[in-house]
C-alpha cells in the first residue's frame, strides 16, 4: 500500500493543485535549460580553448619549418659556392701537368683553360664523365672528379688570365678572318662570331671562349667535329661539315691570334 500511496501522491498532489503542476513542469525546464546553457557554454569554452592552442602550435610549427628551411638553403649555398682554394688544389693536383699551373698549357695539342667560362669547362667534364664526349685521358682524369670538385675547379681557372697567342701564317689568316666574322654564305656556313663574338670571348652559359687558343687544339676540335669522332655539340658537328682542311687550319691560325 505504501507504494501505491508514494506512487500515487504526485498524481493526486497535481490533480488537486494544477497550478503547482505547472509550476513544477516550468522548474524542470528551467533546470534542464540550464543544464543545456552550461553544457553549451562549456563546450564553447573550451573549443575557444582548443583553438587557441591550435594557433599556438600552429605557429610555432611554421616558425620552425621558416628557420629549418632558412638554414637548410644557406648550407645548400654554402655547398653549392665555388670553393677557389680547394679548385687550385684539385687543379693542381689533376690538371696542371697538361694544362699548365696556371691553366696556359705549354703543349699545343692541350687546351689553354685559363680564363674560359666556368660553366663550360663544368660541362665538359661532366661529359667527359658520363662517356658523351670520348677522350680516354680526359675520361679517366674526370672520372675521380665529383660535380663539386668540377665547380672549384672551373671557378678557379676562370680568375686566370688567359696567354695571348699569334697567327703564323698571313695567307690562311686572311681567309681565316673572312670565314670566322662572315661565314661563307654560298655554303650555308654560319660566321663563327655570332656565337663566340668577334673578339674570341664568347658567351658565358652558352658558348666557350676562343681568343688566343692553340691553333693545333682548334684544328683537331674542328677535325673531330668534321668527322663526327666528337659528338657532345650539333651545332658544332653541321658547322664543321662543310669546312675542309685548308679552311679548318685558316680558321684556327686566325682563333689563335684573336686578343
Amino acid at each position: 500500500m505504501t507504494g501505491v500511496q508514494t506512487c500515487a501522491l504526485p498524481i493526486w498532489r497535481y490533480a488537486t493543485n494544477p497550478m503547482r503542476a505547472s509550476r513544477d513542469r516550468r522548474d524542470s525546464y528551467s533546470i534542464v535549460e540550464s543544464r543545456v546553457f552550461l553544457t553549451d557554454f562549456a563546450t564553447y569554452h573550451l573549443f575557444g580553448l582548443f583553438m587557441k592552442l591550435f594557433a599556438t602550435l600552429l605557429t610555432a610549427t611554421l616558425l620552425l619549418a621558416s628557420v629549418f628551411s632558412a638554414q637548410a638553403n644557406e648550407a645548400a649555398t654554402a655547398a653549392a659556392k665555388p670553393d677557389l682554394a680547394k679548385g687550385e688544389a684539385s687543379y693542381a693536383a689533376a690538371c696542371a701537368a697538361c694544362h699548365g699551373a696556371d691553366g696556359n698549357s705549354a703543349v699545343t695539342v692541350n687546351p689553354k683553360l685559363a680564363q674560359q667560362h666556368p660553366e663550360y669547362i663544368v660541362k665538359q667534364l661532366q661529359e667527359f664523365k658520363s662517356g658523351k664526349r670520348a677522350n680516354a685521358i680526359m675520361m679517366g682524369m674526370s672520372a675521380a672528379l665529383s660535380e663539386q670538385d668540377m665547380k672549384n675547379i672551373a671557378a678557379w681557372l676562370s680568375t686566370k688570365t688567359a696567354k695571348k697567342g699569334f697567327a703564323k701564317d698571313k695567307e690562311l689568316v686572311t681567309l681565316g678572318e673572312r670565314i670566322y666574322r662572315g661565314g661563307i654564305a654560298d655554303r650555308q656556313i654560319a660566321a663563327c662570331s655570332g656565337c663566340h663574338t668577334p673578339t674570341g670571348a664568347g658567351i658565358a652559359s652558352q658558348y666557350p671562349r676562343l681568343a688566343g687558343q692553340h691553333a693545333d687544339y682548334a684544328v683537331a676540335q674542328l677535325t673531330s667535329f668534321r668527322d663526327g669522332v666528337r659528338k657532345n655539340n650539333a651545332q658544332m658537328s653541321q658547322v664543321a661539315a662543310k669546312l675542309n682542311d685548308r679552311e679548318i687550319k685558316a680558321v684556327a691560325d686566325y682563333i689563335a691570334g684573336l686578343r
